[in-house]
């Protein structure tokens, strides 16, 4: 089975407003796609990038690591720049959020949302185990029978690029206090993957005038394509329709 290839979007809106959204570790566009459409339809330009090594088969994405996925993820900003959208707003679930933080205290950004973003993460085996979760999917999605995918499986070694995805996210966590722009925490009470307190920590710990933080009660970690995703598309606009825009 050949699999749709997965590319950067970029909804066009009919204002001078732009959002840059960013998807998961193991993720692609799909993560936060339906969200930039709803975004769109309230006239917000939205562009999603796709890190390297991700929406192609697992064996790429070992490949790479947290200083190309920055390096993708601040392409996508200066896109948008280069479009003429001079004020950005960022928001990104899971490492999409940790990568949305650090945009936060790099570059100039309107305001921050981040869905179910980790501080710091349960433990290495829970990352190990999603991504060989992500990794049994993908070769499956491909038609690949379960003993070739277990033979596949055995000689996956990820862990190089894990320990790289710890030391981001302990170096964002430790300078979430020098984040003044608005920022919107957006946390799943049933969030497995990350240790939920992590939503807790960056609202407490940035030194925004203007933050919130919701819980939702009945979602997952992929909260965008969870049962309130339609809540988190809302409660998303509002947030960043209240801030200061210049026009």
């Amino acid at each position: 089975m050949k699999l749709v290839e997965q590319k950067p979007l970029f909804f066009e809106g009919d204002n001078k407003r732009a959002v840059l959204l960013l998807h998961g570790f193991t993720g692609n566009t799909s993560d936060v796609r339906l969200l930039g459409r709803y975004l769109n339809t309230k006239g917000y330009s939205c562009y999603i990038p796709l890190y390297r090594g991700h929406g192609v088969p697992p064996e790429d994405l070992v490949q790479y690591g947290p200083k190309e996925w920055w390096e993708d993820v601040l392409a996508g900003y200066h896109f948008l720049k280069d479009k003429g959208y001079e004020e950005i707003a960022v928001g990104g679930l899971s490492l999409g959020g940790v990568f949305s933080l650090k945009l936060g205290y790099t570059v100039p950004v309107k305001g921050i949302v981040t869905m179910c973003a980790p501080m710091y993460i349960k433990s290495e085996d829970v990352m190990y185990d999603g991504v060989l979760e992500y990794a049994r999917n993908y070769k499956a999605r491909e038609g690949k029978s379960e003993e070739q995918i277990e033979k596949e499986l055995a000689e996956f070694a990820p862990m190089n690029t894990l320990k790289e995805l710890q030391a981001l996210i302990a170096s964002v966590r430790q300078s979430v206090d020098l984040i003044y722009s608005p920022v919107f925490v957006i946390q799943a009470r049933h969030d497995h993957m990350i240790n939920t307190d992590s939503a807790n920590i960056i609202y407490n710990e940035v030194e925004s005038d203007m933050k919130d933080i919701k819980w939702f009660e009945n979602s997952g970690h992929v909260i965008t394509h969870d049962k309130e995703k339609d809540q988190v598309f809302e409660d998303f606009y509002q947030f960043i329709d209240r801030l200061d825009w210049s026009r």
